[in-house]
């Protein structure tokens, strides 16, 4: 069989945590003396070979602001995946904008960023209501989940063709005994949701030291990977972080 090549979507989100850091108050998002520009680096990531610029819109705009993703969707030759809550405000925004993906997600004002997977079985209907709106607009629409085969099972049941799993509890679990719990799961997840007909995507807390087994989970379609690619960018720029994630994703591709 041959080797199915694994799509790498970049998150942005913390390109703009940067700016944000010194920025906020201000009125405009880029230009004069603003910087970083997350859209600037999506399209460096973009030149890199990224596949997808994913951002989270988040409700209190901590990090990444309106006119960014509008400016993504103007400029981008790429898809652009947008995350966001299973509410109201974000599902018009995200039929105003109409970008290639949508992925449901959940949000903690406390959290610094994305730590869990959506409970879309205790949220079933409110996630519903969402999905729907979507998919009728043209939208592909993913689901950010643990995963658990209760989960799995509840977004083939949505209709959600796509599924994102969250790596998160595996990655902070990878210097510890809990690893090898943590990467049967999600490859018992990803057996699972293709058995069901679901494209297996996954992210959070993905790095270029245990990406060399992430890798190795079956059915896998695309990762999303910000902060390491981020981090890694300060110290050999853009381009060369999303090529070398590409390269390691891909060995022997």
């Amino acid at each position: 069989m041959p080797h199915q090549e694994i799509l790498l979507g970049v998150n942005i989100d913390h390109c703009a945590t940067v700016r944000q850091a010194r920025y906020r108050d201000f009125r405009m998002t880029a230009g004069g003396i603003i910087e970083p520009d997350p859209v600037f680096f999506a399209q460096q990531c973009e030149l890199a070979g990224a596949d997808s610029i994913t951002v989270h819109l988040r409700e209190d705009r901590r990090h990444i602001q309106d006119r960014d993703v509008e400016r993504l969707g103007e400029v981008l030759r790429i898809p652009l995946n947008l995350e966001m809550a299973p509410t109201a405000a974000m599902l018009d925004f995200a039929l105003a904008l109409k970008p290639n993906y949508v992925c449901i997600v959940p949000e903690n004002r406390r959290e610094v960023t994305t730590e869990g997977g959506l409970d879309i079985v205790q949220a079933r209907e409110r996630v519903a209501e969402v999905i729907g709106p979507l998919q009728g607009a043209g939208i592909v629409v993913s689901l950010f989940i643990d995963p658990d085969p209760a989960q799995i099972r509840m977004a083939a049941e949505l209709g959600a063709p796509v599924i994102e799993m969250h790596t998160g509890t595996y990655a902070n679990s990878y210097f510890s005994v809990e690893r090898k719990h943590e990467i049967a799961r999600l490859r018992e997840g990803a057996e699972l949701g293709h058995g069901l007909g679901l494209t297996i995507n996954a992210g959070h807390g993905i790095n270029y030291v245990n990406i060399s087994e992430v890798r190795t989970l079956p059915h896998l379609h695309e990762l999303n990977i910000g902060h390491s690619i981020v981090s890694r960018s300060l110290l050999t720029g853009v381009k060369e972080a999303v090529r070398e994630m590409r390269r390691l994703m891909n060995v022997g591709g």
